[in-house]
């Protein structure tokens, strides 16, 4: 009897929830005042991490920058000055779990407070076909875009105590599909979706409530990383590369009203339909879309580069 009361209220709460996001779509919830929060955000010398870094300042929080380029890292904090924000900066290896630790008591000491939003940026891909990728260059993908994700075990207590934080990790669409010639990198996302969710689901059972995650998941962003990657081009006029603005403002608005997970567009959400599909049937779209062999021209541009 037991069982049977917990299942129809289980049942009864799956629909609540899936008509309460479904009316978000329509309605957006309220957002969250971050103004005085300390956010830290590594990666934060360029790109997403930079802009981040300048979205939170408009909302008055203030900001901690890692990276392991000074130079750009500095020109970063410059902007968010400039804009009358606060931001302290720190070079940091995100490879090494002891350079994190070390910077992130200095940090404590240097502010007197805690961090109480984490963004988990940072992100690299080697750029070369498996078997031509050397060793360290797939450790060093596994360990800025998963290991330095449990930068989080320097700040987690601190949030837990107060109760109060929000954690976000800046995953990609290739940790929900995948595609050929970036193994290193779908590995990585693909183990932060699973690090992501264990710790949501961790806060959750333990009931601290009051820390919240974030999971975003954006389709390209034209920020160079994936430069020369190319789907077909009719379909690309549905699904062009993103701007990198208008992916963190998608990002911020769902940070801002605690959203537990964002696909940037909302096209992208598919593909998580599509898994259910059979493996040929997930092989023939990637085909028909281009998306098969869509990191050729990446791999080419990147071999010019180098």
């Amino acid at each position: 009897m037991i069982f049977l009361m917990d299942l129809q209220m289980m049942l009864l709460d799956v629909i609540y929830f899936i008509l309460r996001n479904s009316l978000r779509v329509i309605l957006p919830p309220c957002t969250k005042p971050i103004d005085g929060e300390l956010v830290l955000i590594t990666g934060s010398g360029s790109g997403l991490g930079r802009l981040f870094a300048l979205e939170f300042t408009k909302q008055g929080a203030e900001v901690v920058l890692w990276d392991i380029n000074s130079n750009s890292n500095e020109q970063t904090a410059k902007l968010v000055h400039e804009m009358g924000g606060k931001a302290y900066t720190y070079a940091v290896d995100l490879t090494s779990r002891e350079d994190v630790y070390r910077n992130a008591e200095l940090m404590r000491k240097d502010l007197g407070r805690d961090v109480t939003i984490l963004v988990n940026n940072a992100g690299v891909v080697a750029g070369k076909r498996i078997l031509d990728c050397p060793d360290e260059l797939i450790e060093r993908t596994m360990k800025v875009n998963c290991h330095a994700l449990f930068t989080v075990k320097a700040f987690l207590p601190q949030m837990k105590a107060l109760n109060h934080g929000h954690i976000v990790t800046i995953a990609s669409v290739l940790c929900l599909f995948s595609t050929a010639c970036v193994e290193d990198y779908c590995a990585s996302k693909f183990a932060a979706v699973g690090f992501h969710e264990s710790l949501a689901h961790e806060l959750l059972s333990e009931e601290v409530e009051g820390v919240k995650t974030t999971l975003v998941c954006p389709y390209i962003v034209d920020t160079g990383m994936f430069e020369g990657c190319k789907i077909r081009e009719e379909v690309e006029l549905l699904l062009p590369p993103l701007e990198p603005q208008y992916c963190v403002e998608q990002a911020m608005n769902a940070i801002l009203v605690n959203q537990p997970l964002v696909c940037i567009p909302r096209l992208t959400y598919l593909p998580v339909l599509f898994r259910l599909l059979p493996w040929e049937s997930n092989v023939t779209t990637y085909r028909f879309m281009g998306s098969d062999k869509c990191m050729y021209p990446f791999i080419e541009t990147t071999k010019k580069q180098v």
